[in-house]
């Protein structure tokens, strides 16, 4: 395995390629069991019959660090994809959506509930007691649903293959249950990173595609603005604090 050539460094992990394997090389502090987590995650997925990249091998470093091991995929993100060609906006958030509706359909019994995990990340939050209490009434108060959620559902985070098939990677968040909530997720995503009219346009082709009504998703935008701020962005905190005090209004 060799550590020499860098194709993306984040917060907590480095990513290499290394001929046909990408290689997560996460922090000296990333604790085992999310780096675990995270690859029991994806071949849970991966056992699903989505076409994800396969996990080849999880590790511990000489020097104590945690990686995980996938598959090469060669092609481009959609994130690039529309930087180069935003005239094709439409059509790639129309295959976007496509894909997201995909993942939906599939179930994954053994993945956490997203339920369980909004409801620790409220916990996790900065906010009054009292916001909280609201949070976690309106989580409590939406349907139970066990759809595939990916979590983190953005255009980087898929990759059209050089034969133009679509791949879908970055499954740590994934769990299983309301898709409205991925979907808010997304839209959330989408406002903080791109154009909101980009992310409305999104917004209502998902829910147009899909036969939702456009108010049921945005039910959820507190909720994981909620989960988002817990990350602690100062680029994010105004917009994620918007729509969090929507709780305290309605």
């Amino acid at each position: 395995m060799k550590l020499d050539r860098v194709i993306a460094v984040r917060a907590d992990k480095t990513i290499y390629r290394d001929g046909d394997v990408i290689i997560k090389v996460f922090a000296a502090d990333k604790k085992k069991s999310d780096v675990l987590n995270e690859a029991l995650n994806q071949a849970r997925v991966e056992e699903s019959g989505l076409n994800i990249p396969a996990i080849t091998d999880v590790k511990c470093l000489d020097d104590g660090r945690w990686s995980i091991s996938m598959q090469h995929v060669p092609g481009k993100t959609l994130a690039q994809l529309i930087e180069e060609h935003p005239e094709k906006i439409d059509e790639y958030l129309n295959r976007f959506v496509d894909i997201q509706l995909d993942i939906h359909a599939h179930k994954v019994p053994l993945l956490n509930k997203l339920k369980d995990k909004m409801t620790r990340k409220i916990s996790e939050t900065d906010l009054s007691a009292t916001v909280r209490y609201e949070l976690n009434v309106r989580l409590e108060s939406m349907p139970k649903h066990t759809k595939l959620c990916h979590g983190d559902f953005n255009p980087s985070n898929v990759i059209i293959r050089d034969d133009g098939e679509a791949v879908v990677i970055d499954w740590a968040h994934a769990t299983q249950g309301n898709a409205s909530a991925d979907v808010a997720r997304t839209y959330l995503m989408l406002s903080l990173n791109y154009d909101k009219g980009i992310a409305d346009k999104y917004l209502k082709l998902f829910c147009d595609k899909s036969d939702t009504a456009k108010q049921y998703v945005l039910k959820w935008l507190p909720i994981v603005a909620a989960s988002q701020s817990v990350k602690g962005k100062p680029e994010e905190r105004d917009l994620l604090q918007k729509w969090i005090d929507v709780v305290e209004y309605e």
